[in-house]
C-alpha cells in the first residue's frame, strides 16, 4: 500500500500539472471503489477550477474553487493497495481497471486506476467538512512532531512499536515499510512495547521516522509492485531498504542476517544485533 512518501510524490507531481486547470467533464466506471462515487458529485465538480493539490496522511486532497464564492470543495483520493493517480494526454489509450477520469481544459486527463479497487475517491462540499472527518481519524503529521506529545503516545501503551506506528491516530502516514525502516534507524526492535521506552528512545524514534520519510520522499518513494508517481515515474527508495523485505540478507551495519517476525498482523523486519542490543527491560520474545 502506498505510504506517505509515495503519496507525497504523487502530490508533488500532480501539483504543477493541475493547478489552475478546469475540470470539463467527469467519467467513472460501472464498478465501485471502496467508497462508491455518488452521481451528484459529477455535476458538482464539472466546470470547477483546481486550486491546488496537497496531502494529509496517506490521502491526496484536490482543492477546487466552488461555483459559489462560499464553497471550498475538496476531492479526496486514497490509492488503496494498487491505485495510480496520474495526468496523461487525453489521446493516450485507456488502461484496464480505470475507474475515474477527470477531463481537463488543456487536453489532458486526470486518471484514477486501481486494479484491486481498495482505493477511493469522494467529494466533500467544503474544507471544513473534510477537516472534521479527517481530524477525527488522523494524528499529527510526522514532520516537526511535538516531542512531549510523541513521548506520551509511546509510553502510554503496552502495544508493540510496530502496532503503534501503524496506528494512524498516533502518526499520520506511516505504514509497514517505513515503520520497519524507522525502527532500524532508531535501533529499536519493532516488538518493544511503547511503555518500555525511555525518553531518549522516544526521541530517537521520532527523529528516525522523520529522517526515513524525508529520505524516501527524495527518492520518490518505494515501488514494490504497482506504485508510480503522478507523472507515471517509479520510485527508487526500494533500493535503499536497510531491513524491509530483506529477510536473510546481511544487515547493512553489522552483516547479521535480517530476520522477520509477524507483529500487529504484518511481516516485520529487523536486525537482531543492532535492534536487540539496547533491550534491558523486555525479554526477547522472538526466540
Amino acid at each position: 500500500m502506498p505510504e506517505l512518501p509515495e503519496v507525497e510524490t504523487v502530490v508533488r507531481d500532480l501539483r504543477p500539472l493541475l493547478a489552475g486547470r478546469t475540470i470539463t467533464s467527469v467519467r467513472r466506471s460501472a464498478q465501485n471503489l471502496r467508497r462508491p462515487w455518488e452521481e451528484q458529485w459529477t455535476a458538482t465538480i464539472t466546470g470547477t477550477r483546481i486550486e491546488g493539490v496537497r496531502r494529509r496522511g496517506k490521502w491526496i486532497l484536490v482543492d477546487v474553487r466552488g461555483k459559489s464564492a462560499k464553497d471550498s470543495p475538496v476531492l479526496r483520493v486514497h490509492l488503496g493497495m494498487t491505485g495510480q493517480f496520474t495526468v496523461v494526454n487525453a489521446s493516450e489509450p485507456e488502461p484496464n481497471h480505470l475507474h475515474l477520469v477527470l477531463a481537463l481544459d488543456n487536453g489532458t486527463e486526470l486518471r484514477l486506476r486501481d486494479q484491486r479497487r481498495f482505493g477511493s475517491a469522494e467529494f466533500f462540499p467544503s474544507r471544513g467538512t473534510l477537516d472534521t472527518a479527517m481530524n477525527a481519524d488522523l494524528g499529527p503529521e510526522p514532520f516537526g512532531m511535538n516531542a512531549e506529545t510523541f513521548r506520551l503516545s509511546m509510553v502510554g501503551t503496552a502495544r508493540n512499536l510496530k502496532a503503534i506506528l501503524l496506528d494512524q491516530t498516533i502518526v499520520a502516514g506511516v505504514g509497514n515499510i517505513y515503520a520497519d525502516e524507522a525502527c532500524f534507524r532508531a535501533k529499536l526492535h519493532p516488538g518493544r512495547s511503547g511503555s518500555s521506552l525511555t525518553a531518549d528512545e522516544c526521541d530517537r524514534l521520532r527523529e528516525a521516522i522523520e529522517a526515513v520519510l524525508t529520505k524516501a520522499i527524495a527518492s520518490r518513494g518505494s515501488t514494490i509492485r504497482d506504485y508510480v508517481g503522478g507523472s507515471g515515474l517509479r520510485g527508487g527508495f526500494q533500493n535503499e531498504f536497510a531491513v524491509y523485505g530483506r529477510t536473510g540478507a546481511p544487515c547493512p551495519t553489522c552483516k547479521t542476517l535480517v530476520e522477520c517476525v509477524r507483529l500487529a498482523g504484518r511481516a516485520s523486519h529487523f536486525c537482531r544485533s543492532c535492534q536487540l542490543s539496547a533491550i534491558s527491560r523486555q525479554p526477547d520474545k522472538t526466540k
